[in-house]
């Protein structure tokens, strides 16, 4: 072929001459297309770059047809004719000029005579580019290694200016970061600049003044309002357990044998009726325990303290108050359902009531043993003289003051909480009565003033700690005191019977199950009848008990008929100064 002829004969003649060399590339470019592609044999690039030489030996074998070449040419300053071309392999674009290879060559060279070599096309134009790629080609061939693959311009980050130390320390305007500062100037700076606590402090507002004074005065009074009225609900429910229902028990009894047939009981009636059975079979199984047992044994022992016993026992008696009034509402609604249920299912009905009879039975046993060993275990401590009682009551209020202090609690749950609050003061009270009665079987010499003081400490201990809790659970949860004003209302609407409209709000309400704390004192007070009874023949015995029963009755009596109607009157002075208030203020 003729540009395969000529490619041996190259020199820097064929260079100068332009005519003849243009002439050549022209016969060149119509030789390279008809030829056959061959596929290129590549091989692989090693990781180690080796030193390419200056003047590489380019063999005709090497020339590989897997590039296109465009031939352009165009006319210089000088006259002359500078002839590039653009070769190209798998989309990119190199532009070269043969002129400037020559010029190359003929710098290493001289003037000289030039050796005949092989040339590759192909290799030329890779070294021209490679030499000439940083004066003609710098600014595109930098754009064309920026661009990513897809085509999409790649933003250039500028080069950010280095911080200049001076110049910051210059324009500091507080100059806070001056190292040059005097200890005297330092000092002089902290004084002019307002409070001394504003590094580890804020700024008080009227919002803040208003928590202090509801935390401190506002909440605690009307927190220990709210649990002494829950206390008083507790206390009345109780003594209608031991008043009201043993009536109504002998009018359904004295009924049945006037009644010329047979009527089937109410709901009511079905539900004292076994309200009365759950308190008969609690009194006679405690009856068989023997206290004075149970006492030498909490006593005696040294594995456990007696705070660590009396904290299990009030674990217990929350989970025994929780599912007690679960038990006990199955079986207010057997008794319903057995009131009103058709006679082909009266078989049916029945033998639910008994079943939930049994468990109600077997339940309140079971929580009466529970609050007996723990009014034992507070006789134990007041008895005891290596500060028991003074353990006891640390470790529960604080123990108390740590589990729901630092918690997130919502208004529903507080709701409950000063709830159970209630439940717990009535069931101090019933351990100190049971204390009381053992004082009087057994203690000698002067023992009512002491008593009386280590009464008065854990009440007052009680009152304290319900009141620091509830204080700091209202400012820790965001609470308003008048949020205890709504929960008081809520319960003098329970006491007056009154069914609001909404719905969550009956929900929330006092459920206090009083069957296991009146089977304690029951049994923890019969000792001290028992013992004031003259030993006289069984007609007198038997004449000084229902005496006593019924002076117990009368007095049990008065005191509920004085708490009730008390309870009565103040729910309905509060619910009216409520209902005048929510007025004024809708009216405002």
């Amino acid at each position: 072929m003729a540009w395969r002829s000529s490619g041996r004969k190259l020199s820097f003649e064929i260079l100068n001459h332009s005519s003849s060399h243009e002439e050549k590339e022209d016969q060149y470019l119509v030789n390279y297309q008809s030829d056959p592609v061959e596929k290129p044999y590549r091989k692989k690039k090693k990781h180690k770059r080796k030193h390419k030489p200056l003047h590489p030996e380019i063999h005709e074998d090497s020339i590989t047809h897997s590039y296109s070449v465009v031939h352009n040419s165009h006319h210089t300053d000088n006259g002359n004719i500078q002839n590039s071309y653009i070769v190209g392999s798998g989309g990119s674009v190199v532009c070269s000029t043969v002129s400037e290879v020559g010029a190359e060559i003929q710098r290493v060279y001289g003037n000289g005579e030039l050796r005949q070599r092989n040339v590759n096309f192909a290799g030329v134009v890779e070294t021209a580019v490679e030499e000439n790629a940083s004066e003609e080609s710098g600014v595109e061939e930098k754009q064309r290694r920026s661009e990513p693959p897809n085509g999409s311009v790649v933003t250039k980050l500028e080069t950010a200016e280095s911080l200049d130390w001076n110049k910051l320390m210059a324009d500091d305007p507080n100059y806070l970061f001056s190292m040059e500062k005097s200890p005297v100037k330092y000092f002089m700076d902290e004084m002019n600049k307002g409070i001394s606590l504003r590094s580890t402090t804020t700024l008080g507002s009227e919002k803040e003044r208003e928590k202090v004074y509801d935390t401190i005065f506002r909440l605690p009074w009307r927190c220990e309002l709210l649990i002494d009225v829950g206390f008083f609900v507790c206390l009345d429910s109780f003594l209608s357990l031991l008043t009201i229902m043993p009536t109504k028990i002998l009018m359904i009894l004295w009924r049945f044998p006037s009644a010329r047939q047979f009527k089937k009981p109410s709901a009511a009636e079905l539900s004292d009726i076994g309200c009365f059975i759950v308190l008969a079979s609690g009194v006679v199984i405690l009856g068989q325990i023997d206290i004075s047992l149970i006492y030498h044994m909490i006593r005696g022992q040294g594995t456990i303290k007696l705070y660590v016993v009396y904290n299990v026992l009030e674990i217990f008696d929350k989970l025994c108050q929780s599912f007690g009034g679960d038990v006990l509402q199955a079986l207010f609604n057997s008794s319903e359902g057995l009131a009103n249920c058709s006679s082909e299912n009266m078989r049916f009905w029945i033998l639910r009531f008994i079943s939930d009879q049994v468990l109600a039975m077997a339940f309140s046993i079971l929580h009466s043993f529970i609050l007996l060993a723990q009014a034992i275990t507070l006789s134990t401590c007041i008895v005891a003289h290596n500060n028991a009682l003074l353990a006891l009551l640390v470790s529960n209020n604080f123990a108390e003051i740590k589990s729901s202090v630092f918690k997130r609690f919502s208004k529903d749950n507080i709701h409950s909480l000063v709830y159970s609050d209630s439940i717990e003061r009535f069931h101090i009270s019933a351990f100190l009565s049971a204390v009381l009665a053992q004082n009087i079987l057994e203690a000698e010499g002067p023992w009512f003033e002491s008593f009386l003081l280590n009464a008065l400490m854990v009440f007052f201990c009680e009152m304290l700690i319900d009141i620091i809790k509830h204080s700091f659970l209202a400012k820790f949860n965001d609470m308003k005191p008048i949020v205890y004003s709504e929960f008081l209302e809520e319960l003098c609407n329970q006491t007056l019977n009154i069914q609001t409209e909404n719905t969550e709000s009956r929900k929330r309400t006092l459920t206090f199950i009083p069957l296991a704390p009146a089977c304690v004192v029951i049994r923890v007070l019969t000792p001290v009848y028992s013992a004031h009874l003259p030993p006289s023949p069984l007609p007198w015995r038997l004449f000084w008990i229902l005496f006593l029963s019924a002076l117990t009755y009368v007095m049990l009596t008065s005191l509920k008929v004085m708490v009730g109607m008390g309870l009565q009157k103040h729910a309905n002075w509060y619910v009216e100064r409520c209902r005048r208030r929510k007025k004024r203020i809708h009216n405002d």
